[in-house]
């Protein structure tokens, strides 16, 4: 006896899994932000990075020097004229963010059950026992047994490099921290992350300020990314800063959600900015893993009813090092997009990966397979059905009245669905 669920309609046929995927006419219509950085900053890396489907390029200011960043961007440029291929400029700010100064950039050597001191003297020689960090107000915002995190700059989960600790004591300015797991710190700039906890920092430092008037105005930026963006009013500040620089006031702001306080004020974030970014890097680190994706699935979800962008970052963080993403980080791209995501931010994967222009090939691939293979066939199902004036809430927003598309075969809807999408 037959099943009764095999007598129901499949939504994928299971034999076109296995045929090949075809180069499409229309490319997906969910972007891709690529991190120019150390590796990928050259002519032709970028040229590759373009041609894979890079539509934004992110300079982010946590590290290196505007002449590095203005490099760069000349390069961009010149790829820009080879490839024929438009790409927008956005500035990433670095916000109130924490970091441990290793002056000599020696090797660090921390080990499980040890205890470690970070003390606001930058003049102190880095070691396994002291770190200097930048920031002399973590004594009092700190108590015992709140946790923080230590990891590489754009930190990927894997390394060995990450470390957690555990406030075991206050002693004026300085933290003493059990150590949880061993590692060993190496390089100039590593990031501190405390859970939960907030900062006394202006999320526009003055260093921000500095860049947007001078890189950013000079560059004429199209999107500031607003990291660590902790309520509406944080975006008010950046944006009358960029209107009294004048040809910025269109500069459009992108608040990064990157902590608790931020995603308790996201709905009067969202309705400043003009967009959101989901730092799942960092807002992961305050979440439990088990509530990450509920706050997801309800940020973006909020973004498509506002109308308004919604970006996810950290999706391959595997091929940073890797030629091929995991299974599960191919399905979680493939999720963001069904969600309504409206951009992939790729931030390891291209500024110091080894595989950024394979990272956007296979992100691209996978977005434009989800658009083909699961919206458009829905969207198309959805018009034979019903005859109405339909609005669809999905991210690609469309209202045609249902009359003038009997009879049409599926790949005669591509003009409207194409005509229809948002900018």
């Amino acid at each position: 006896m037959v099943s009764n669920y095999l007598l129901l309609e499949e939504p994928i046929r299971m034999a076109s899994i296995l045929e090949p995927s075809k180069p499409t006419f229309f490319p997906a219509m969910t972007k891709i932000v690529g991190t120019l950085g150390p590796n990928s900053r050259s002519v032709e890396v970028i040229s590759g990075c373009l041609r894979a489907g890079m539509s934004v390029a992110r300079f982010d200011f946590s590290w290196g020097d505007a002449e590095f960043h203005q490099e760069t961007l000349e390069n961009l440029s010149v790829a820009i004229k080879r490839t024929k291929k438009l790409c927008a400029v956005m500035l990433d700010t670095i916000g109130p963010d924490l970091v441990i100064v290793n002056k000599s950039e020696h090797p660090i050597s921390l080990q499980e059950g040890s205890l470690v001191t970070l003390t606001p003297d930058q003049d102190i020689q880095a070691s396994s026992d002291l770190l200097p960090i930048n920031f002399s107000g973590l004594s009092k915002a700190v108590k015992k047994g709140d946790e923080i995190f230590i990891g590489q700059y754009l930190f990927t989960g894997s390394e060995t490099t990450s470390v957690w600790l555990e406030v075991s004591d206050v002693k004026d300015e300085d933290v003493v921290c059990l150590i949880k797991n061993s590692a060993t710190l190496s390089g100039p700039l590593y990031t501190l992350h405390v859970s939960g906890i907030h900062i006394d920092l202006p999320t526009l430092t003055d260093k921000d300020k500095e860049v947007i008037t001078t890189w950013g105005l000079r560059n004429k930026i199209d999107f500031l990314s607003l990291s660590y963006a902790r309520c509406a009013e944080d975006v008010r500040q950046a944006r009358e800063l960029l209107s009294g620089l004048g040809c910025l006031n269109q500069t459009q702001i992108l608040a990064k959600i990157e902590n608790v306080e931020g995603l308790n004020h996201f709905d009067e974030i969202l309705q400043e900015a003009d967009g959101i970014i989901l730092a799942r890097g960092n807002l992961g680190i305050d979440l439990p893993p088990e509530k990450v994706f509920l706050y997801q699935k309800e940020a973006v979800y909020k973004c498509n009813i506002a109308g308004k962008p919604a970006v996810v970052t950290r999706v391959v963080d595997s091929m940073t090092d890797n030629l091929r993403p995991t299974r599960a980080e191919a399905t979680d791209v493939a999720n963001a997009v069904l969600d309504g995501t409206d951009a992939i931010l790729l931030g390891a994967e291209t500024l110091r990966g080894s595989y950024p222009v394979e990272t956007i090939s296979t992100v691209g691939k996978i977005c434009a397979e989800v658009l083909f293979s699961c919206i458009l066939p829905c969207l198309f199902t959805t018009f034979r059905n019903f005859n109405l004036v339909y609005i669809i809430p999905t991210p690609y927003p469309l209202v045609i009245h249902i009359d003038s598309l009997k009879g049409q075969k599926r790949k005669d809807l591509l003009p409207y669905l194409k005509s229809s999408r948002r900018n």
